[in-house]
């Protein structure tokens, strides 16, 4: 049995909420502390040439938390790219950056590297779909191609990223057709207090119909263990970090025993990026 702690996170190009000063060196050490076994980044910068202290930053925190790395460049600038990187204390058996883009406005890849974690093959795939939902959905789909393609179903899978779904529309794709569970929806009750909160929130919101139907949330219906349709529980708010509001960010999984789930809010994560980092606990039997 191993317990590993999986950190999704989109770092802004290692740049602060604002985007006025750099942040990198702060968010090295706020991950530090987390004592990651995988993260998922988001809008890391493989490349700057204008300033030498934001380049290659996918090997700048793999160095400092002595974990191995994979980035997938997507968007190619003047003096500039970023993309997904997967960070691992595990060894990276193999990677591969698919590209997904919708249109030349918008660079986006899927990021699958393969773990060993003891003698199981973790497939992590690092996501940051478009702003745009015919965009999201055609990548979903590539997505979902992949996996059913190169992924064996015996095998475990995390997919982590950014993927600007506020509504929460495709994550019937994810749970009705490759078996996966979002993990704040498998986390125990209590494990995260602020969350356990919200959960009663939104409970309380599913018994007022007018609520609803006056522009609260609306969540999709999903298919339960039994077969039979049940409620998604929304993921939590991440983006902006400093307010929270909108449900960017995802962790989902198959394959293994959500511990713990946790959006981090508050200092120093609503300094460092734009979004808050989700940490979670997973146990691969």
């Amino acid at each position: 049995m191993s317990v590993i702690r999986v950190v999704s996170y989109n770092i802004h190009k290692g740049r602060s909420a604002t985007g006025s000063r750099e942040s990198l060196s702060a968010l090295r050490l706020g991950l530090y502390g987390l004592r990651p076994d995988l993260l998922f980044l988001q809008e890391v910068q493989g490349r700057n040439q204008r300033h030498s202290s934001l380049d290659a930053q996918h090997e700048s925190l793999a160095a400092a938390l002595r974990m191995e790395a994979a980035y997938g460049c997507n968007a190619v600038r003047t003096g500039t790219d970023h993309g997904n990187a997967l960070l691992s204390r595990y060894p990276i058996i193999s990677f591969e950056n698919q590209d997904v883009s919708d249109h030349r406005l918008e660079q986006r890849g899927l990021l699958h590297g393969i773990v060993r974690v003891d003698d199981a093959c973790v497939h992590c795939i690092v996501v940051h779909l478009g702003l745009f939902a015919g965009g999201r959905s055609r990548q979903v789909l590539a997505l979902l191609e992949r996996i059913r393609r190169v992924v064996p179903d015996h095998e475990p899978l995390l997919i982590a990223g950014d993927f600007n779904d506020w509504d929460n529309r495709l994550a019937p794709l994810f749970v009705e057709q490759l078996g996966l569970v979002e993990v704040f929806a498998a986390a125990p009750q209590g494990v995260d207090e602020i969350y356990r909160l919200r959960r009663k929130v939104a409970r309380l919101r599913d018994a007022m119909p007018w609520f609803q139907s006056s522009g609260g949330l609306m969540r999709s219906p999903e298919l339960g263990m039994s077969g039979h349709a049940a409620r998604l529980t929304p993921p939590p708010r991440t983006f902006p970090s400093a307010f929270p509001w909108f449900r960017l960010d995802r962790i989902y999984q198959r394959g293994f025993a959500v511990r713990r789930a946790r959006v981090l809010h508050g200092a120093p994560w609503k300094q460092l990026s734009d979004h808050a980092p989700l940490l979670a606990e997973l146990e691969l039997p």
